[in-house]
């Protein structure tokens, strides 16, 4: 046993030893004040304040007073956590009325609550979709969607990411299953946005070959919910499609506070099935009390912040135009997830560790996460922004690039 301890161990080291050498080890950068615009960050040991551009604190909300004066008067009166899972003796009132609002809001029959939107896509799938069935899956969804949909028996297909003609041979490819009979059913589904290059899914055309084929449809929704749409209901609602939508996943974890918690929000029968065998809900704790206070008064918070909505879409219109007069690259797009193409890995590390020396904390992305050749930094605006906030960072950029380039 000792021996192929030692073996796991220095195959385990091999493997590190080789993400290290290729540039992509991932580090981490410890914050100890609340997240928010203006963070204090170390680096090196070093900490400093800097601008934050790569938090998905899309509304500023993550520490408004008035969702922590919630959680804090959730934790003296309901407790600090449930010590069961949902059937059992962890099911508060004020579940119930989390999972209500959120149907309400979001147009569907019923909403159910899971840990994060990483369990609610794991729950979806194997409960509701065999081997008779197919799934078909845009090929840039995000991993939870991928593992999920890995744990169901269903017949997988893939289709290019946003390709409407690559969709709509997948669906014409699922007349051959069952001898002929084809899939018994067939579900597409898609992220609302790609997370890495800030693209939103056709959801339109999406829904239209869905009808044209007696699909459902899924929308992992975790980067919009909150602040796209009209009243912050998501893509589906700003593409004109939320009564089409048959699947909605998302998260708090994000615009909504940016805590933890998932859901799915769906038909009656959909939410019901994963109550009685959705395995992430059945086998893990329910949400903390303080949480579940928080998210609602989020989600009270969120249905009249239209001028936070309103604010976050300049400041994303503020950055582009700004990075167009510097001279950057950028992938064309409407959400406030902008990526600044460097193409190379090893220069986007570099621009990325030189903007902290000048006060600005962005992250750089490369292989795997992005393909190769496709690096760059994602930079996420929020409401929390100033005019002046998004100067310095493009600022930050000018001097970083000229430093490296020097």
């Amino acid at each position: 046993m000792t021996n192929a301890r030692e073996a796991m161990l220095a195959d385990l080291q091999a493997e590190l030893d080789e993400i290290e050498a290729s540039g992509l080890t991932k580090r981490e950068r410890t914050i100890t004040t609340p997240q928010s615009a203006h963070i204090t960050a170390s680096a090196n040991g070093e900490a400093r304040e800097v601008l934050n551009f790569c938090a998905n604190n899309y509304l500023g909300l993550a520490d408004d007073e008035r969702i922590i004066d919630s959680a804090r008067n959730a934790l003296t009166e309901r407790g600090f956590g449930m010590a069961s899972v949902r059937f059992i003796c962890g099911t508060q009132d004020q579940h119930l009325e989390l999972e209500r609002k959120l149907a309400d809001w979001l147009g569907t029959d019923d909403a159910i609550l899971f840990s994060s939107c990483f369990d609610a896509n794991g729950a979806v799938f194997a409960p509701m979709f065999g081997a008779q069935d197919a799934i078909i899956s845009d090929a840039l969804n995000h991993a939870s969607l991928i593992d999920g949909i890995r744990l169901s028996k269903a017949a997988r297909y893939r289709y290019a990411n946003r390709d409407m003609a690559d969709l709509r041979e997948q669906l014409e490819a699922t007349k051959a299953m069952n001898g002929g009979a084809g899939a018994r059913r067939i579900v597409i589904v898609t992220d609302g946005v790609f997370s890495m290059d800030g693209y939103l899914a056709p959801l339109r055309e999406i829904c239209d070959l869905a009808d044209e084929y007696g699909a459902l449809v899924m929308v992992d929704d975790s980067h919009a919910v909150g602040f796209m749409g009209e009243t912050g209901a998501g893509t589906p609602e700003h593409a004109g499609v939320a009564d089409r939508v048959d699947i909605y996943t998302g998260t708090f974890g994000k615009a909504l506070g940016g805590a933890s918690g998932g859901y799915v929000a769906a038909r009656q029968q959909i939410v019901d099935i994963l109550r009685q065998q959705g395995r992430p809900y059945l086998f893990s704790n329910s949400l903390a009390p303080s949480i579940v206070a928080a998210t609602i008064t989020a989600l009270d918070l969120v249905s009249g912040a239209a001028d936070l909505r309103e604010k976050l879409f300049e400041n994303a219109a503020h950055f582009r135009r700004r990075m167009d007069e510097e001279g950057f690259e950028l992938l064309e797009g409407e959400h406030a997830i902008i990526a600044v193409m460097f193409h190379d890995a090893a220069l986007a590390a570099k621009i990325a560790d030189e903007m902290l020396n000048h006060g600005v904390y962005v992250t750089a992305f490369s292989f795997p996460v992005v393909p190769r050749g496709e690096a760059r930094i994602r930079v996420q605006l929020s409401a929390a922004h100033s005019p002046e906030d998004i100067e310095a960072c493009v600022d930050a950029f000018v001097a970083a690039r000229k430093a490296v380039e020097a």
